[in-house]
């Protein structure tokens, strides 16, 4: 290169510098690619916190399990899980987005089992709900029928006969199992029913406290303390077996009417989240609800810590909702517009 013109040398040395360039930029993109991906590996998982969107206001029974497994899910995973609220579409609006999110694991559903297997046979629902896949169920709700302490209302008896006079009685709903509930007693008993909906469980309590609505189906938590204070009556359990609380009143089936639900609560993420990810979401979750502080949180919430496995969980909303399909035609419950 000596015996070269200093002008050519010059562009020569300029090209050599500009190729050394390329060429590292090249590697250390390289670099941090493979970096990223190694990050993003489902064996490093999770690097980072996670979110879990739950599916209602806060405050309400399902929105109080879910951050107490939230809780419970870092101490097996090792990375913050943050909890915030969607709550819209009778629980169906906070699942629909986590199911548009990357299925990487860090944005998790809480997902009611009424969401996917009532809401639909009741109301159009997003369609992106098929995206989902089930990671695990973790407890169950318990219901009750419940109207104001100084209510004419003391029995179902009483709360039927008005719903078959000129006028619909109007319950509060955050939810399709509370829903369910009040449609089905209405089909069944020739009462006429009609939903104010709310956002959650405690704005649904208070629209009844305040007199906006007559009656309520609502989660234990939410009323425990108003039924305790002598501000509400509880009419009857809305679920399989008599509320722990209040061991005197019966259920619906034993007031002479069979209606009731029990509805699962469970975890689940976008399709496509590697099976890795999947796996250790799950034995979080079961590790989680197995932890006696967790347990003794959610019966203090009127719901049961409960188990079922991510194949369980997917089995048994499929069932689901072809039996509360059944049940809707048969009660010829109507749509919601």
């Amino acid at each position: 290169m000596q015996d070269l013109p200093q002008v050519v040398r010059r562009d020569c040395v300029k090209i050599l510098a500009a190729s050394f360039l390329s060429v590292a930029t090249l590697c250390l993109s390289s670099l941090a690619q493979k970096a990223i991906a190694q990050t993003s590996e489902p064996n490093n998982y999770p690097d980072k916190s996670i979110t879990m969107v739950v599916n209602f206001g806060p405050g309400g029974v399902t929105d109080l399990m879910s951050r107490e497994l939230a809780r419970n899910m870092e101490s097996e995973l090792g990375k913050q899980v943050v909890v915030f609220n969607r709550p819209g579409a009778l629980g169906t609006l906070g699942p629909a987005y986590v199911a548009k999110q990357a299925p990487d694991g860090y944005t998790l559903a809480v997902v009611s089992a009424s969401g996917v297997t009532i809401t639909p046979h009741l109301m159009d629902v997003s369609d992106d709900l098929k995206d989902l896949q089930y990671v695990a169920g973790f407890g169950i709700n318990r219901y009750g029928l419940v109207v104001r302490a100084d209510s004419p209302y003391k029995t179902v008896a009483d709360l039927i006969a008005q719903s078959k006079g000129e006028k619909s009685v109007f319950f509060g709903s955050p939810s399709t199992p509370n829903s369910l509930i009040m449609f089905d007693l209405g089909a069944k008993s020739k009462g006429k029913f009609e939903l104010i909906a709310y956002k959650s469980g405690p704005d649904a309590t208070l629209a009844l406290m305040s007199g906006q609505v007559e009656v309520i189906a609502p989660n234990p938590p939410e009323v425990l303390n108003h039924i305790r204070a002598g501000k509400l009556r509880l009419l009857a359990s809305a679920s399989s077996e008599r509320w722990p609380e209040f061991p005197e009143i019966p259920t619906m089936k034993e007031s002479g009417f069979d209606v009731g639900i029990d509805s699962w609560v469970g975890i689940a993420v976008p399709k496509g989240t590697p099976v890795e990810i999947m796996n250790k979401l799950e034995k979080s979750i079961q590790t989680a609800v197995a932890n006696p502080e967790l347990q003794k949180s959610f019966l203090n919430l009127g719901a049961a810590p409960s188990f079922m496995s991510g194949r369980e969980y997917t089995n048994y909303l499929n069932n689901e909702s072809k039996i509360m399909a059944a049940k809707i035609t048969a009660a010829a419950i109507p749509r919601i517009k």
